[in-house]
């Protein structure tokens, strides 16, 4: 797939104008439809995309790809599984999530969701930092 590249696309020319989209708008569509579904833990971008987010600022298009045409597009997403999650249906799930979204909000027909599954975290760990993190000070997980 093509890498991102900041592209307005018409998908409808009628007498009244046309409408476009660029492409990061259907990508955050993407991003967002993706980290709602239960055992995504988050999205895996590219490098630059992580140097990006050292300079402070937040890549909402991280781990999306597309290809756009004038009526239909297809995505690719880079994902960070939970552990403890069928990760088949995890998968799954994502696909009919970005396909709903991304047809509902912008009236592209979506071809494909290819999903790629980058990694796994582990939740154990994460709940273990964020409970020491609330404990007051002077205070001891038991």
């Amino acid at each position: 797939m093509a890498d991102n590249v900041n592209k307005e696309f018409s998908i409808s020319a009628e007498q009244s104008g046309k409408i476009s989209f660029n492409n990061d708008v259907v990508s955050t569509i993407a991003v967002l439809a993706t980290t709602d579904v239960e055992g995504v833990a988050g999205m895996s971008g590219s490098f630059t995309s992580g140097v990006v987010e050292l300079l402070g600022r937040k890549n909402l298009t991280k781990g999306v790809k597309i290809e756009m045409g004038t009526e239909e597009c297809a995505l690719e997403i880079n994902i960070i599984a939970q552990y403890g999650f069928n990760i088949r249906e995890v998968c799954e799930k994502v696909q009919q999530s970005v396909k709903s979204s991304v047809e509902m909000m912008t009236g592209l027909r979506v071809v494909e969701v290819n999903v790629n599954v980058q990694g796994i975290v582990f939740e154990k760990k994460a709940a273990e930092e964020s409970a020491a993190a609330t404990l007051p000070e002077g205070d001891s997980a038991r």
